[in-house]
């Protein structure tokens, strides 16, 4: 089995729990990750096109939060 990860809980002054990005981005890859080693390993119920459409799609999503952040953080820092 792939590594686990557990992000720290972060609450906000109002309560909320709050994630950081990276922890986000990293989650969203360790998902479609374990999707694929499921289908990799002969999970019959899960159709494996479906599973390598979506974890593209997940890993997407993870670049463009992570440009987000690099784009904010050169923003706010003059780099």
């Amino acid at each position: 089995m792939g590594r686990e990860m557990t992000p720290p809980p972060i609450v906000d002054s109002n309560g909320k729990l709050r994630m950081a990005a990276d922890d986000v981005s990293t989650l969203l890859r360790a998902v479609g990750g374990h999707w694929l080693r499921l289908v990799h390993s002969g999970r019959s119920d899960l159709d494996e096109d479906t599973v390598a459409a979506l974890t593209i799609e997940l890993a997407k999503l993870a670049d463009r939060i992570d440009v987000a952040c690099i784009a904010h953080r050169s923003t706010t820092t003059g780099d």
